[in-house]
């Protein structure tokens, strides 16, 4: 009979559940919804996140399960926090928590918990392909909407210890795009048709004037003058290409400063990092950068799918 370890995310925009084949090394469903944000507002309050959750977690895990039968299924995996940090919390991964609990009970098999930031490294890991990542020390750059963190990330025997080396002060780089997507009139989130506004744009760009020192960096400023120039009556197009550009140029700058005192891989996950402008400015900086595929690198529980699996089994499945 195969073996099949299913994962389950709830952050604070996407509920996620993936089931992992370890027979056949392969994803058997990698299911995705959006949480629902109204016209014009930047997020969602944790209580509403959480009630949004408890409506999706049915039909997910019912699509994302299929038609396998209970006996194929050895362990589940949850996000269960953030950040594998004392006193990282968010209300909305309860939700997650409880749908895993209940499942693992029902089918008396085991429930493993992992932070959403590890199980965002570890898809990132395998969508990359980057199988030496599980035996060597690497930078992680976690950029999202939630987070923009730079990490010096150990693997252990399952999962990974992470120590923050810096990230923004101020705003994360996913927010800087959602608030100036809405200021603009997207819909949020805003991530993709920024993308796409950008690739259309035509009018040479200034190069800006960057906050960065050392491994931390200020990210407000870029949504105060996306402002300044929708003012002056610059095109969406324009400052859509500013945002990015800006953003990119500071997720270069914050990968030489994080390497300057080690020479390793670079693993870039989080949202933000399916942006291909973005992607494709730091490739051509000569790094040893691993980049997600977009699927892989926004929020999803393909991560925790896995990592419940080599909990079970270790990484033979893969490595072998």
């Amino acid at each position: 009979m195969k073996r099949f370890y299913i994962g389950i995310d709830t952050s604070n925009y996407t509920t996620s559940c993936a089931l992992f084949d370890t027979d056949e090394c392969r994803f058997h469903s990698n299911v995705k919804r959006l949480l629902g944000v109204l016209d014009g507002e930047r997020g969602l309050r944790q209580s509403d996140a959480v009630f949004a959750h408890i409506k999706n977690l049915p039909s997910v895990t019912a699509e994302a399960l299929c038609d396998i039968v209970p006996e194929a299924l050895c362990a589940v995996g949850v996000s269960y926090a953030p950040r594998d940090a004392e006193g990282s919390y968010m209300p909305c991964f309860l939700s997650g928590v409880a749908a895993a609990s209940t499942l693992a009970n029902a089918v008396k098999k085991p429930l493993h918990r992992f932070s959403h930031q590890a199980g965002h490294i570890m898809a990132a890991v395998w969508s990359a392909n980057a199988k030496d990542l599980l035996s060597r020390e690497f930078i992680a750059f976690h950029v999202s909407g939630g987070t923009t963190e730079i990490l010096r990330v150990t693997p252990k025997a399952v999962g990974f210890d992470i120590a923050k080396l810096g990230g923004t002060s101020d705003l994360n780089a996913g927010q800087c795009i959602d608030r100036v997507g809405v200021a603009m009139g997207l819909s949020f989130p805003c991530g993709p048709k920024l993308e796409t506004l950008a690739l259309e744009n035509t009018e040479k760009l200034p190069k800006p004037k960057l906050s960065v020192k050392g491994c931390e960096c200020n990210l407000s400023g870029v949504e105060n003058t996306a402002a300044r120039l929708l003012g002056e009556g610059k095109s969406p197009e324009y400052v859509s290409a500013y945002v990015l550009d800006f953003i990119g140029r500071t997720l270069i700058e914050l990968t030489k400063n994080a390497l300057d005192c080690a020479d390793m891989p670079v693993l870039y996950a989080g949202g933000v990092m399916s942006n291909s402008i973005i992607k494709s400015m730091i490739s051509e900086c000569g790094f040893d950068a691993r980049f997600a595929k977009p699927e892989y690198s926004s929020d999803n529980a393909a991560g925790c799918a896995l990592l419940c699996a080599a909990a079970e089994e270790g990484w033979e499945f893969w490595t072998k």
